[in-house]
C-alpha cells in the first residue's frame, strides 16, 4: 500500500525518448550536453523532460562526459565571518555556471586538509578551491595527487611558495600598514597587534619575528609585515611584548590582551586582524573596566553590519569577501574550460573604514 510519503521513481532516459519520440541515445546527447543533436529534436526533448520531471543522473552523467560538475572548496572555519563571505561569492558564481560546490572545513590543521583532498579527489570533483593551512614555505604533498590527475587547483586567501597554482589574495601588508599607520597619526606609540604567529616561544627582536614568519600562514605574516613596516617608517622601536604568539581563539586572545593591559607601560591601541581576535580584544578592555577608544583605540580586520551599529561603531580594514570568492570560483571556471595560460597571482585591494574607534592622544 503506497502512502503520500514515498517517493515516486524518476523517470528514465528510455521514458523521455519515447515521450519525445526519439531514440535513447539522442536523449543521453541531449541531456548529457555532449554530441550533435537538431535545435528543434533538442527542444523537444527538453519538454518532454520538464514534464516528466526528469532529474538527470550525475554519476551517469560523469561517467559519460568526464565531468561532474561540482566544485571542491577546502577553508580554514566555514563559521569565520569572512569565510561565510567569501563562501556566498564562490556559491554564486558557481550557479551562474550551473555547478554545484562541495565545502569542508580544515580548523587550519594540515591533517584535515589532507583528509579533505582526498575526499575531493574521490568525488571527482572538476577542480577544487584551497585555503591551505600551510605556513608560506611548507611543502604539501598531499596535493600531489591533485597536480597527478591534473584537476585544476586556485588557491584562496593565502599563497604557499611550493605550489604552483592560481591565487586570488588581497593586499595584506598595504592594508595591515594603512591601518597600523592611522593609530600613529593619532598619536599612538604603543601599538599591540593581535595575531602573531603561534610559536611556544616569543619573538625576541623584529629580526626573529621575521624569520618566524617565514613558517607562519601567509596572509598573518603579510599583515604582521605591515605593522612592522609602519613602525619602522615612524621610527617606532619594536617591542615582542606587545605582538601575541597564542592559539587563535576569542580565549586565547582575551587572556593575551589581559596580559598586555596589565603592563607597567600598556598599549594605547590595539590591530587585531582576525574577528575572534577583535572580540577578545574587546572583552578584555571591558573586563579591565577601561573604555574603547577613551584608554584604548581599536581597529578591527573585516567589516560586518555589527561593526558599524556596536559602541563605538569599529574602524575597519574591510576586504571584498564576495568578490573574493567569485574571482577565485571564476579563475577555477577558466581553468576547467580549458585555459592554459600561465599561473597568475590576483591581488585585491582592501579598504580602510574609518569609524569612531580610534582616539587622538
Amino acid at each position: 500500500m503506497s502512502t503520500e510519503h514515498e517517493r515516486t521513481p524518476s523517470p528514465t532516459i528510455s521514458e523521455v525518448a519515447a515521450a519525445a519520440g526519439v531514440g535513447r541515445a539522442t536523449v543521453a546527447r541531449t541531456l548529457g550536453g555532449y554530441g550533435s543533436v537538431s535545435p528543434k529534436t533538442r527542444d523537444r526533448i527538453l519538454a518532454a523532460a520538464r514534464e516528466l520531471g526528469y532529474r538527470p543522473n550525475s554519476i551517469a552523467r560523469s561517467m559519460t562526459t568526464g565531468e561532474t560538475r561540482i566544485l571542491g572548496v577546502v577553508l580554514a572555519d566555514v563559521g569565520n565571518p569572512f569565510f561565510a563571505g567569501v563562501l556566498r561569492g564562490i556559491s554564486d558564481a558557481a550557479r551562474t555556471a550551473d555547478y554545484d560546490v562541495i565545502v569542508l572545513s580544515t580548523d587550519e590543521r594540515l591533517q584535515r586538509e589532507a583528509a579533505a583532498i582526498d575526499v575531493l579527489v574521490d568525488k571527482q570533483v572538476d577542480g577544487i578551491i584551497l585555503a591551505p593551512a600551510a605556513g608560506r614555505r611548507d611543502p604539501l604533498p598531499h596535493l600531489d595527487i591533485v597536480t597527478k590527475r591534473e584537476i585544476p587547483l586556485v588557491l584562496l586567501d593565502r599563497l604557499v611558495e611550493t605550489v604552483e597554482a592560481d591565487a586570488v589574495v588581497i593586499n595584506n601588508r598595504e592594508a595591515s600598514r594603512a591601518a597600523v599607520t592611522s593609530l600613529i597619526e593619532n598619536g599612538h606609540r604603543r601599538i599591540a597587534f593581535v595575531w602573531g604567529p603561534v610559536t611556544n616561544e616569543p619573538a625576541a627582536d623584529a629580526d626573529d619575528l621575521r624569520r618566524i614568519i617565514d613558517h607562519a600562514l601567509w596572509s598573518d605574516g603579510e599583515r604582521l609585515l605591515g605593522y612592522l613596516d609602519a613602525l619602522e617608517l615612524a621610527g617606532i622601536p619594536f617591542d615582542t611584548g606587545l605582538v601575541t604568539h597564542v592559539i587563535k581563539n576569542e580565549p586565547q586572545a582575551t587572556r593575551a590582551v589581559l596580559g598586555m593591559l596589565s603592563l607597567s607601560d600598556p598599549p594605547t591601541a590595539i590591530f587585531a586582524t582576525e574577528t575572534d581576535a577583535l572580540t577578545g580584544s574587546l572583552r578584555a578592555i571591558r573586563q579591565r573596566g577601561l573604555r574603547c577608544p577613551e584608554d584604548v583605540s581599536l581597529i578591527g580586520f573585516d567589516d560586518s553590519s555589527w561593526a558599524s551599529v556596536m559602541t563605538p561603531p569599529m574602524s575597519v580594514v574591510a576586504q571584498p569577501m564576495h568578490q573574493l570568492g567569485e574571482l577565485t570560483a571564476e579563475c577555477l571556471l577558466g581553468r576547467i574550460a580549458g585555459n592554459d595560460a600561465p599561473f597568475a597571482t590576483h591581488v585585491l585591494q582592501a579598504s580602510f573604514v574609518e569609524r569612531e574607534s580610534v582616539a587622538h592622544v
